[in-house]
């Protein structure tokens, strides 16, 4: 389908108001929208691609620059000609929950308070929740708040439904 000479491009399309796009007709919504979700995938490849230039430029310098400062991560700051080249490899840590519920048990009952150490926190899979009987889930109830996330609208043409 052909469109008017001026449909709006998505370049365009930020400084439009979201009233005015949402006039516009479902075909070129939808066409928009499969227009935006290729040049969004080309960004995503385009800036994944530029940011392991920048690794592939500045990795080894970091990690000699990490290493002088006597730590394995972090930030540093290199100078490269006019500019300071911010490097920063943060820490992830990840504790073995197993492990870490076997500590607690052994503070307890030397008798301290396992707060005093860890963050101790509950969570309830939502599969789980929904499968259980409805006597546990009322007890349950007072504990549980339900938000939502952002909407979500997909275009799909009539043939294009599954």
């Amino acid at each position: 389908m052909t469109f008017p000479q001026n449909t709006p491009s998505i370049d365009q399309m930020i400084n439009l108001p979201a009233g005015e796009i949402a006039q516009l007709p479902v075909e070129l919504l939808a066409a928009l929208q499969r227009e935006i979700d290729a040049a969004a995938k080309q960004m995503k490849a385009v800036a994944a691609r530029f940011s392991t230039a920048l690794e592939v430029r500045y990795a080894a310098r970091a990690a000699e620059a990490r290493r002088a400062c006597g730590k394995d991560t972090g930030t540093v700051r290199i100078v490269d000609g006019d500019f300071t080249v911010v490097a920063d490899l943060p820490k992830r840590v990840e504790w073995d929950q197993a492990k870490l519920a076997a500590m607690v048990e052994r503070i307890r009952a030397a008798g301290e308070d396992p707060a005093e150490y860890v963050e101790i926190s509950f969570k309830v899979p939502e599969r789980a929740y929904a499968a259980w009987p409805e006597a546990i889930r009322q007890g349950f109830e007072p504990a549980r708040t339900v938000k939502t996330s952002t909407l979500k609208v997909e275009l799909l043409a009539q043939e294009d439904r599954a």
